[in-house]
């Protein structure tokens, strides 16, 4: 049996701890918040979305950073092994539109206090409101933590799992990041990810709370395509929002360090420009005398149509049957194509993940074990692995802890002994 301290009990931590002490280690579970999970409880707005029942090549697909690091962490740990492991542990669980997976009662404390129980039953020692300072080394190998009550702790393994960047509210303030490279390892640069974006337009800000559903928003870097997709969005009072605009910052993130990037919205993505064109004409000669700004509500919402208008540089007050050919062609193009301009993310605050983290070629893919300092292992959002919105990057904190777990041999190194 080897003496186990797991650093932060979020997702990672907690799967990590889980799996070690099933595995037959004395684990330590140290968390500096009041209670375990506090990143967890705010995950899917408080419902979270625990994984994605999609098959695992799919999963694989919506991994951004590094996806081939995770071939032995999914191999160790599925999403199916994730929804049995809750489910048998007293909390039901539910797939809903994209394969997301919540609890039945949409209540992310239900997660917590399901992994809680399984923790209990194995037997962890859960130690909360106990920051860890600093890793403590002896000859390459990690060998016990120091905390900021000046207390220290022995340990045969130590498995670093305190997040990224984002919500710093919930503890992920960068302590892990700071300690990794104090034992020597590569913290690549970070950034904000699955974050709304600032747009330049301030037409947008006048369209704040709308919603715009079965669109298609793609970004460009000049002429190359740097994301596309079709789903939702939001307009805010800063720039753009929704699930579209999220996975696009993961995309484009690196990019706008160096210049605002071109976007577009194709508002009605089911139909061509030939198909568009033919509509509006059928719409406009239904209502001959119909003033310009009065005829799109049977396109648009009201909000959005009231812009369209202004943007489209038609006199309002025209009469749609004067509407010229080009004028029509320009609306079609306007709307198959909705120019915007992305200046920058929003901060870690309202980032969902952090895109960086310590550098996985210094990291042991089939254990997730340092190659710098023996004893020493990684998990979760710590690491420069991130994936897209749906249940992924929760997805990648369970399997990556569930190897620690798992790949964790029993040694017992302690020089150190705890006063």
């Amino acid at each position: 049996m080897s003496k186990v301290i797991v650093i932060g009990g979020g997702a990672a931590g907690m799967m990590a701890a889980l799996k070690a002490a099933e595995n037959g280690h004395d684990v330590t579970l140290l968390e500096k918040n009041e209670k375990l999970g506090k990143k967890l409880f705010i995950t899917g707005k408080g419902r979270c979305n625990v994984t994605n029942a999609s098959d695992m090549e799919t999963i694989m697909s919506q991994i951004v950073t590094n996806p081939r690091f995770l071939y032995s962490a999914f191999s160790d740990c599925s999403n199916t092994d994730v929804m049995e492991l809750i489910e048998n542990g007293g909390c039901p669980l539910k797939i809903e539109r994209g394969q997301r997976v919540f609890p039945e009662s949409d209540k992310s404390s239900d997660i917590i206090s399901c992994f809680s129980r399984l923790l209990k039953k194995a037997g962890v020692e859960i130690i909360l409101n106990k920051e860890v300072t600093h890793i403590i080394t002896e000859e390459g190998r990690a060998v016990g933590v120091s905390l900021s009550d000046g207390k220290k702790i022995s340990a045969d393994a130590i498995v670093l799992a305190t997040g990224g960047l984002s919500y710093a509210s919930t503890g992920s303030t960068g302590d892990g990041h700071r300690m990794a490279r104090e034992l020597g390892h590569t913290v690549t640069p970070c950034f904000p990810a699955l974050v709304p974006v600032n747009t330049k337009e301030d037409w947008c800000r006048t369209l704040q709370g709308l919603s715009l559903k079965n669109v298609t928003f793609t970004v460009k870097d000049g002429k190359k395509k740097l994301y596309e997709d079709f789903g939702e969005m939001l307009f805010t009072h800063f720039g753009i929002s929704g699930p579209l605009v999220l996975s696009a910052s993961s995309k484009i993130v690196k990019k706008l360090d160096k210049n605002p990037l071109s976007a577009f919205i194709d508002l009605k993505p089911a139909l061509t420009e030939e198909q568009l064109d033919a509509r509006l004409l059928r719409d406009f000669s239904q209502e001959k005398n119909k003033q310009f700004k009065n005829a799109l509500n049977g396109l648009f919402p009201a909000r959005l149509a009231e812009q369209i208008v202004i943007l489209s540089g038609i006199n309002p007050d025209k009469e749609v049957n004067a509407i010229t050919k080009e004028e029509r062609a320009h609306l079609v193009s306007l709307t198959k194509n909705l120019p915007l301009t992305i200046l920058s993310v929003r901060s870690y605050n309202e980032a969902i993940i952090t895109q960086g983290g310590v550098k996985v070629q210094e990291v042991q893919p089939k254990t997730m074990e340092s190659k710098l300092v023996q004893g020493l292992y990684f998990a979760g959002e710590l690491l420069d692995i991130d994936a897209l919105t749906g249940g992924y990057n929760l997805q990648l904190a369970w399997s990556t802890g569930s190897l620690v777990g798992d790949s964790i041999v029993s040694v017992s190194y302690t020089h150190l002994r705890a006063h």
